[in-house]
């Protein structure tokens, strides 16, 4: 049965906000949930058990222990929730995994802020917009994020889980930021950080390792974000409709 495991009923927390890190244009997602496990040293709190996730093992460099792609980390001082990905969340599979985490957050008074990337090609910094399900809009204006200056639509396995917070009325928030679409982008990534989370979740991040690391950051990523591109909609992207 489609569901989220908890590992630790140990912790508590109260209407935790959760940052969503699937991976998507210049990565920005990914790379700015995984700032937030590392900076907070956050805990494996849950693991997503929903229909359609690949069924592979993951781990990493000097630690044996397995783990499942999508897994949830957890910060209780800070009433923090960050859903970390890593594998693709593949077309088929969308709606079902959308289902299963959207269920999951209504039933935890759990607020999402779903994350994607515009392609776009840039000189200055990147800007950065916010869009509302359920009361979000709120939100939004609490924290100064500017609302959007186009018409647009969010795709692949982030939009299903935006599309599926607003069709339940359940209250949550996206960030849509301009973002590099050939490479893993960690300016957008600290800019998704600065403008949009930080303000939404009420935390403080030092986002001056992403800007230092930022080559590094791009070779380490750049095979997944090479898959993303090929990987039409299971790769989370923002982009204009074309109309107002």
């Amino acid at each position: 049965m489609a569901h989220v495991e908890v590992h630790r009923d140990d912790i508590e927390l109260d209407a935790p906000t959760l940052v969503e890190g699937l991976p998507g244009v210049g990565l920005v997602g990914k790379l700015a949930a995984d700032h937030l496990v590392d900076a907070f040293d956050m805990v494996h709190y849950g693991t997503a058990r929903c229909e359609g996730l690949p069924e592979i093992a993951v781990y990493s460099e000097d630690d044996p222990d397995v783990r499942s792609p999508v897994r949830i980390y957890a910060d209780a001082e800070r009433d923090l929730l960050v859903l970390q990905s890593d594998a693709p969340v593949s077309p088929e599979a969308a709606e079902a995994f959308s289902s299963c985490l959207v269920e999951w957050f209504d039933a935890t008074d759990v607020t999402p802020v779903f994350l994607s990337g515009m392609p776009a090609e840039r000189n200055d910094p990147p800007s950065l917009y916010g869009i509302a399900t359920g009361e979000g809009a709120a939100l939004l204006s609490e924290g100064d994020v500017p609302t959007p200056t186009e018409s647009g639509a969010i795709t692949g396995p982030t939009g299903a889980l935006v599309h599926e917070a607003q069709r339940v009325g359940l209250t949550g928030v996206g960030l849509v930021v301009e973002a590099d679409p050939q490479f893993p982008d960690p300016e957008a990534a600290g800019a998704l950080l600065e403008a949009g989370i930080e303000p939404l979740a009420g935390v403080e991040v030092d986002t001056e390792t992403l800007g230092e690391q930022a080559e590094e950051i791009r070779q380490a990523k750049a095979q997944l974000a090479q898959q993303m591109q090929q990987g039409g909609e299971e790769s989370t992207s923002a982009r204009p409709l074309g109309f107002q």
